[in-house]
C-alpha cells in the first residue's frame, strides 16, 4: 500500500471518528450530491468499513445491487 493512501485513509478515519449515524449519513449524502471527484476517496474508505463489517451474504447483496445498477454501456471518459 502506498504511504499516501495510508495517510489519506487515516485522515478520513480521524475526521469521521466519533460520528453518529446522522453525521455519517450527512457526509455520504453531501459527497454524492456535490459530485466532486475529491470526495470519492472518502466514500471509498467508508465503503471499506461497511464491507469489512458485513457478513458474506451482505457483501453479496451489496455486490449484486451495485452490479444491477451499473450502466450497460458508458462512453469513453473524456
Amino acid at each position: 500500500m502506498d504511504i499516501n493512501q495510508l495517510n489519506l485513509r487515516q485522515a478520513i478515519m480521524y475526521k469521521m471518528q466519533g460520528s453518529d449515524a446522522s453525521a455519517v449519513h450527512e457526509t455520504i449524502s453531501d459527497a454524492i450530491h456535490t459530485g466532486q471527484e475529491k470526495t470519492l476517496p472518502g466514500l471509498g474508505v467508508l465503503f471499506e468499513v461497511l464491507w469489512k463489517n458485513s457478513d458474506p451474504s451482505q457483501q453479496q447483496q451489496m455486490a449484486q445491487t451495485i452490479a444491477a445498477n451499473l450502466p450497460n454501456q458508458v462512453g469513453a471518459p473524456v
